[in-house]
């Protein structure tokens, strides 16, 4: 049987292309997101390269999807070769001091807290005789404020020091970890941040003219390199990258 890779947020944009890539590589892939006809639809594109492929619908907000998703994966693989991080939220794009706490708890969970749960929950199918590697997709956001987005500049920043914790105690779990930036990706979250309201975000105007002067990078150009590092082929344990220097 083939290496198998976990990859969440994988219905659309970038956590799609990182499943497809994987994919026609010769990988088996363990596809999570959120309940969508997007997800249907990868589901019959995955099947008609891998038969050992297959998707599940979880929500990372919500410990039972979390719970669930791991008890069927648990269930049916011995092994993971990889997993991918990539699932995330930019919304709410607010002022920090007027998002509600359940808005901006919802945003860690996805993008932080979520991420531990499941790796945690994963425990006993990753490292040991056979090495996995977790791959974490970081952000630009994770090194400098921006005024709008604090929700996910703080879960981004935590979510590189969760990668540098992983890599500093999974190294001797046969686990290594790394985190990348993807740089400027045309997915539905640059859709989400040019619908912005610019009086909770001042830099509307940039990211409407990243669009419209096609600085945008397609999504599986960027999953073609990223595809050796999510592989281990490429990439030292506790990195932290821009694949934009890559």
């Amino acid at each position: 049987m083939s290496d198998t890779f976990l990859v969440t947020g994988a219905s659309k944009g970038l956590g799609r292309s990182i499943a497809m890539s994987l994919a026609n590589s010769g990988k088996s892939v363990i596809a999570l997101a959120r309940n969508s006809s997007e997800l249907d639809t990868l589901n019959e594109s995955l099947k008609q390269i891998s038969s050992n492929s297959q998707i599940i619908a979880c929500d990372l907000a919500s410990k039972e999807d979390i719970s669930k998703a791991v008890g069927k994966i648990i269930g049916e693989f011995k092994h993971l070769s990889g997993i991918v991080h990539n699932a995330g939220t930019i919304s709410p794009i607010e002022n920090m001091l007027d998002v509600s706490r359940d808005n901006w708890e919802r945003a860690v969970n996805v993008n932080l807290i979520g991420v531990q749960d499941l790796t945690r929950s994963l425990d006993s199918i990753i490292g040991g005789e056979s090495h996995t590697r977790v791959v974490t997709i970081s952000s630009g956001a994770a090194k400098r404020p921006l005024h709008g987005w604090s929700s996910y500049c703080v879960s981004k920043a935590g979510l590189d020091m969760w990668t540098r914790c992983l890599a500093e105690e999974g190294e001797s779990e046969n686990i290594s970890a790394l985190a990348i930036a993807p740089g400027i990706v045309d997915t539905g979250m640059q859709k989400e941040i040019r619908q912005a309201d610019e009086s909770s975000f001042p830099l509307l105007q940039n990211f409407i003219e990243y669009h419209k002067n096609g600085e945008l990078t397609n999504p599986d150009d960027v999953a073609q390199k990223l595809l050796p590092y999510v592989t281990g082929d490429l990439g030292q344990n506790g990195d932290i990258l821009d694949v934009r220097n890559l």
